[in-house]
């Protein structure tokens, strides 16, 4: 499905939730992976820009870091601060996002998506269901002849 620049957006907060459950991330950290993506190397002073228009969190740095979406590329040495880069984990996630973005359909299979097992709450189910109305259109618009 080719995206109309109009619409490339429309369904921004669908894949958003998908990417918080299925990785247990939060809208921040989602956010800072974005803008940290087209940084091939950062320090803790370019983290900290884009991390003071985020929700308040002293810890999310070592957070991310921890749970390896973060990594070391270079060690402080002496005069040379330690530089860092997103995880190849964190870099396939805003590749995946940016691709149903553009049209790629959301899992809807229970060991990928748990928002389709059986036991989830009433914002998950709500969300399942306009996966598989989201999945549908997508399906449909590619199947649409050109006029």
């Amino acid at each position: 499905m080719k995206s109309n620049q109009e619409d490339y957006m429309k369904y921004w907060r669908v894949i958003r939730q998908f990417a918080k459950v299925r990785y247990e991330l939060t809208q921040s950290d989602l956010d800072m992976m974005f803008f940290l993506y087209s940084e091939k190397y950062f320090d803790r002073a370019k983290f900290a820009e884009y991390d003071t228009i985020l929700n308040w969190d002293m810890n999310r740095f070592e957070s991310l870091r921890a749970r390896g979406w973060i990594e070391v590329f270079r060690p402080k040495l002496k005069n040379n601060k330690a530089l860092y880069q997103l995880s190849i984990k964190a870099r396939r996630v805003i590749q995946s996002m940016y691709r149903k973005m553009s049209g790629e359909e959301i899992p809807t299979s229970n060991s990928f998506n748990r928002m389709f097992l059986k036991n989830v709450s009433y914002t998950d189910k709500v969300y399942r269901d306009m996966i598989i109305k989201m999945n549908e259109a997508i399906k449909q618009q590619r199947h649409q002849t050109p006029e």
